[in-house]
């Protein structure tokens, strides 16, 4: 049974399944909500616990496979917190996760909590998943996006008693918390529990929150270029000062621009052939996120866009490999920057008519 991460706190009040999954890759998010469940089945008795964390190709699942078979020596339930950071339990893993599925149904004694990274697709439908979905609950936790972390950081806020102003003030606040706490929820969550020891219950005005919270953002080669296909040009900025800060490789960063100006211009020159929209995506290997972003986009560019954005990405190859190009920065930032903002402006105009 799957449920949103939101749903878990109300299935475990209802009362506890013998086996639960929980896979992503948001430390926070996943430790809170094993936490949850760690938590409701201390209350229902289940005080001993025992954890085995999977590392390499000869890790003990026979170890494993015993204590779940086995009766608690302290305790009359027991709690088994298997942890598998690779997501790969191999193929010993795999089948003595399967018998630990099928173990799980009707064994009131033994609790099983699975810990995942995130899981590609091929992954969750092998049969070792297909079986902890079939016998347990599986959770997937997905990241924050940007465009979410406002309400998320307002509901946090909310549960410590606190709160933004109404009306334009908060939006602004909660803005502005956002862009410093982007791509780092950990550390999001450190600076909300600070501003509930600085300040008392009720409302927080924005400059608070500026004053107390720290510039913690992360960002991510892959995040910029959502940012840059979305027109969020100040956000495109940011991102660029923060990856050149946090020493990521001009080169990754070129080459990421690149590939989506040339995917952008041989999409749209299969659509100039004649080729629907949905065809010339899929034939590109478009999909996700991006999918979205390129059908938003491509109306706004014309071929001489293109044909100039695609110069421009050649130039900057050379600059950020230590090439001099006339009329561009010297500088292989400068240069990434000048790309990156003229193709985020062409994203934000308006679709031609």
């Amino acid at each position: 049974m799957q449920l949103a991460p939101a749903q878990l706190p109300q299935q475990l009040q209802r009362g506890l399944r013998s086996l639960y999954t929980l896979h992503g890759d948001e430390p926070l998010l996943l430790q809170e909500a094993a936490d949850a469940i760690r938590a409701a089945a201390r209350a229902q008795g289940y005080t001993e616990r025992r954890v085995f964390t999977v590392q390499g190709a000869h890790f003990d699942w026979a170890g494993v496979l015993a204590a779940g078979g086995a009766m608690s020596l302290f305790a009359d339930k027991q709690l088994l917190d298997i942890r598998i950071p690779s997501g790969k339990p191999g193929k010993d893993g795999s089948a003595a996760l399967q018998q630990l599925a099928e173990q799980a149904q009707g064994n009131d004694g033994t609790l099983v909590l699975v810990s995942l990274p995130r899981l590609d697709r091929t992954t969750k439908t092998g049969a070792w998943f297909a079986a902890l979905d079939a016998h347990g609950v599986t959770v997937q936790i997905d990241p924050i996006e940007r465009a979410t972390l406002p309400a998320w950081i307002a509901q946090r806020l909310k549960a410590q008693g606190q709160q933004v102003a109404a009306g334009e003030e908060g939006q602004r606040t909660l803005q502005f918390f956002a862009d410093r706490v982007e791509g780092n929820l950990l550390a999001a969550h450190q600076e909300i529990s600070k501003l509930a020891l600085l300040y008392p219950p009720g409302d927080l005005g924005f400059e608070q929150v500026e004053s107390a919270v720290l510039n913690v953002a992360r960002y991510d080669v892959f995040k910029l270029s959502e940012a840059v296909l979305g027109g969020q040009v100040l956000r495109v900025q940011r991102m660029l000062d923060g990856l050149q800060a946090e020493g990521e490789a001009a080169v990754l960063v070129h080459y990421t621009l690149a590939e989506d100006i040339r995917a952008l211009k041989r999409v749209k020159d299969a659509m100039a052939a004649g080729r629907p929209l949905p065809m010339a995506l899929r034939e590109q290997r478009v999909w996700g996120i991006k999918e979205r972003l390129f059908e938003r986009v491509l109306p706004r560019l014309s071929p001489s866009a293109l044909a100039r954005l695609l110069h421009g990405a050649h130039a900057v190859d050379g600059i950020v490999k230590g090439l001099k190009v006339p009329d561009w920065p010297t500088d292989g930032w400068q240069a990434l920057q000048r790309l990156a903002l003229a193709l985020a402006r062409v994203c934000a105009q308006q679709p031609a008519r």
